[in-house]
């Protein structure tokens, strides 16, 4: 089959007759926890952690995945190795996984009476867009603290990775009415530092990474890989309150997401961070990063762009 495949409800099916009913719950009600794992070479980085994330996710909303996790493991990696299979072997690929509360039977109407009572099940992938970080990745990308505060731990905990992600959008209409190439950094209602709509955030003070603290933030699979390549590079690194204040005085800032991995923040609010170019301390980690994944990952995101760019203008490709 030259059609890559879903995963939907422990089947695989052709990915164009993967759909959702329009009554599940995850589309009526956003009520849906989910993983993205990014692949390295082909294989899946550092699925083990992810997985791990999604069982915490799962038994805090009390959805019974309804397959046992060793099989699901194995049912997401096959369904990798069949996409990746259909794709060039420079392309990498990224994996979604998420879990819905299943079909909601007061929006079902007459076929109410036939909806699941068990949650959606359901995985895909899609080639990584290489040229959406390219220019981030080499000059840094913006950040703009929008009115939208983050949701307090008060009201469901950060911890949990999930889709109801109204005030992420509303946060990244607010930034880009400011600067159409930045994105929101959102503070909580104290005025703290938290996270992106995408990415955990950092800042780099006299040679220390520093980060919000897990209170208010989801603990991203990315920033645990930058606190293991720290240790291993002796950067010191550590979790506290800081404010936009301490952004603008910051040496450094960048942002880790599992698409990208790194990318460093140059400017908030319009004013310029360190030298407004991406710093040592950045540098130094992403290389550990390359290093331990095997693949330049800055030189990886460059020539994938490059390489789409020159397709969508019809140029022949090397």
């Amino acid at each position: 089959m030259t059609e890559p495949l879903a995963y939907l409800n422990h089947e695989f099916i052709p990915y164009s007759q993967a759909h959702l009913k329009v009554y599940d719950a995850g589309v009526v009600l956003g009520a849906t926890v989910t993983e993205m794992v990014r692949t390295f070479n082909q294989q899946l980085f550092r699925l083990d952690a992810h997985l791990d994330r999604l069982e915490r996710s799962l038994r805090y909303v009390r959805f019974d995945l309804g397959v046992d996790r060793a099989k699901f493991q194995e049912q997401l990696e096959e369904l990798v190795k069949h996409n990746a299979s259909l794709l060039e072997p420079a392309d990498e690929l990224g994996l979604i996984a998420f879990v819905t509360a299943g079909e909601y039977r007061t929006y079902a109407g007459s076929s109410g009476a036939a909806a699941q009572a068990t949650p959606t099940v359901c995985a895909h992938t899609f080639s990584l867009p290489c040229e959406l970080w390219a220019a981030g990745m080499q000059n840094g990308t913006h950040v703009v603290t929008p009115a939208i505060r983050h949701v307090p731990p008060q009201c469901y905990d950060p911890k949990m990775k999930y889709r109801s992600r109204m005030h992420y959008y509303l946060a990244e209409q607010e930034a880009r009415q400011v600067d159409p190439a930045a994105i929101p950094l959102l503070l909580d209602l104290d005025g703290n530092v938290t996270e992106t709509s995408g990415a955990n955030f950092l800042i780099v003070e006299k040679g220390q990474v520093v980060s919000p603290p897990l209170r208010n933030i989801l603990p991203g699979i990315s920033r645990q890989t930058i606190i293991d390549l720290s240790a291993d590079l002796q950067i010191p690194f550590t979790e506290r309150d800081f404010q936009v204040y301490n952004v603008i005085n910051a040496d450094e800032a960048f942002v880790c997401s599992t698409p990208y991995c790194m990318m460093p923040v140059t400017q908030i609010n319009g004013v310029p961070i360190g030298d407004g170019k991406p710093g040592p301390v950045f540098q130094s980690i992403l290389q550990g990063w390359s290093k331990h994944v095997e693949l330049d990952i800055p030189a990886h995101i460059e020539q994938q762009a490059s390489r789409r760019r020159a397709q969508a203008q019809g140029a022949p490709v090397a």
